[in-house]
């Protein structure tokens, strides 16, 4: 079968959700899924406005898991012509769907998300007569680097019925999708998070016609944490992890700061600066010195320090304590955050230790966290979940450049969000 390009629709509020599908129809979309989130927020009004605005194949991803008959009935009636339920239901479930599919018109998807054998489970799902079977790697797989492509290759090939793949896909992988065996590419994020939805579609469909790959710096996933930090803010950061990880009183020593690296961490005696220059020999390119200096001054740090992380191409410095030397400093441009400003150097006495966990702005900071600093503040990161917050934060930007483009469509924020709706009962 020819390659088709499907839209889901990811949404909470139905009339984001229209605008994007329309958008995305005039670009070349083929099929229009009525995403779970979508259903469980508008029910199924969602596939009945979605068919009645759009003459295309409507999917219903109910990701059904019981009820196979019952659910399928409700969505065709409602203009459902696919229907998808999800693999780890007890095969009653999925025969009894496929029945209720030839009674009533409609094709039954299955999704493979969080199935062990599938190549297993795909030849089963065949056997019971299912339309479609969906590779899918779920949103917080993602965020976690597992790929799509590479578990759909691992059952293309072993049943007859066409492959759909859905997590992640855009316009770089959605080629490579159709050369693994993929028959319904299934995109979301890249569509419904694009400032132009209809460009974005015809971008992904011209790349999947020719087999050409057309790269792009959004819509993906990464596996170097920098790669991402570097791109979001620390905004966008706090809001990927649920509005934790920020440093208390910890302020840019000047605007326009942006800085990130891995924590080198120092805990000192107040006014002892001793420990915290020599952590700039133990830190490498790139790091951050994040120093615990019990909050309060003599300085700790100064503008001959600063020359010296420089020299050694360290991207910054934190100091729960005090700073100086702040005109030579900010004519380096060099990023500081500091709690305190004092002209009063202290001593270098040697008391504290490198590499230790320390508390900084009211934050544990372990040696290899991840430290992102902007004009809004600092956040830490802790380096065993940096991938994944990466990747939220990422996605956290992307969904906001498209409010805001809606936005400057002549709308606002309450309006776009339909804030009103979502008032906590």
């Amino acid at each position: 079968m020819e390659p088709i390009l499907q839209i889901a629709l990811d949404f909470v509020d139905m009339h984001r959700a229209l605008r994007i599908a329309e958008e995305s129809v005039e670009g070349g979309a083929d099929w229009i899924e009525a995403g779970t989130p979508l259903i469980k927020s508008e029910g199924m009004n969602s596939v009945r406005e979605i068919k009645k605005n759009f003459n295309k194949i409507t999917v219903a991803d109910l990701k059904t898991m019981d009820c196979g008959r019952c659910e399928v009935e409700m969505a065709a009636k409602s203009g459902a012509d696919v229907v998808v339920l999800l693999a780890v239901s007890d095969n009653s479930t999925i025969k009894e769907a496929v029945d209720a599919g030839k009674n009533y018109g409609c094709k039954i998807m299955v999704d493979l998300m969080n199935v062990e054998n599938m190549q297993k489970r795909a030849k089963e799902l065949e056997e019971i007569g299912v339309d479609y079977i969906c590779v899918h790697v779920g949103v917080d797989q993602q965020m976690r680097g597992v790929d799509a492509i590479t578990e759909l290759k691992k059952i293309s090939g072993v049943v007859k019925i066409p492959l759909a793949i859905a997590g992640g896909i855009n316009s770089e992988t959605a080629p490579l999708a159709v050369k693994a065996g993929a028959s319904i590419v299934i995109v979301g994020g890249a569509l419904t998070k694009a400032e132009n939805a209809r460009d974005a579609a015809k971008l992904i469909k011209n790349s999947i016609k020719t087999g050409i790959p057309v790269k792009t710096e959004l819509y993906k996933k990464f596996t170097d944490p920098k790669d991402v930090f570097k791109k979001v803010s620390c905004a966008n950061i706090s809001d990927a992890m649920h509005r934790t990880g920020e440093m208390q009183n910890i302020k840019p020593l000047f605007p326009g700061i942006k800085m990130i690296g891995k924590a080198i961490t120092v805990r000192t005696y107040p006014g002892d600066w001793a420990k915290t220059v020599e952590a700039i020999d133990a830190a490498g390119k790139g790091d951050v010195i994040v120093v615990d200096a019990g909050g309060t001054g003599p300085a700790v740090w100064g503008e001959l320090a600063t020359q010296s992380c420089m020299q050694k191409g360290i991207s910054g410095i934190v100091i729960d304590g005090a700073t100086r030397d702040t005109e030579e400093i900010k004519e380096l441009k060099f990023p500081i955050f500091s709690k305190l400003i004092t002209p009063t150097a202290g001593e270098p006495r040697g008391f504290g230790e490198i590499n230790v966990l320390i508390k900084c702005g009211g934050v544990k900071v372990r040696d290899g966290d991840w430290i992102s600093g902007d004009d809004d503040g600092v956040v830490v990161i802790p380096k065993e979940k940096a991938v994944e917050v990466a990747n939220r934060a990422l996605d956290v930007f992307e969904k906001e450049n498209r409010i805001r483009e809606e936005i400057k469509r002549g709308s606002t924020l309450s309006k776009v969000v339909k804030l009103k709706k979502w008032e906590k009962v």
